[in-house]
């Protein structure tokens, strides 16, 4: 194994992540968006506002989004067995 396999490793790995994190911190931050638009429009500056919504709406967002998540990370794993078996 060379520095160009790692490299491509490394590079295909970050993707993975990227994939599978982005879509739960993109409903992260609109719930947060949401949430701290309503507290300015009436004032209110309770902090557990603020993180309740968000916590449950990642949570649904993670129930939803797991088979997406589960495909990705086992096509990764695949293509990291394929390397090692075919030796490259």
């Amino acid at each position: 194994m060379d520095a160009n396999d790692i490299l491509e490793i490394s590079k295909d790995g970050v993707f993975v992540l990227l994939e599978i994190s982005l879509p739960v911190m993109l409903v992260a931050l609109v719930v947060g968006l949401i949430i701290s638009l309503v507290q300015a429009l009436t004032q209110i500056q309770e902090m557990t506002l603020s993180f309740v919504p968000k916590i449950v709406a990642v949570f649904i967002s993670l129930i939803f989004l797991m088979p997406f998540m589960i495909d990705r990370l086992t096509g990764f794993a695949q293509r990291l067995n394929a390397r090692i078996i075919s030796g490259h």
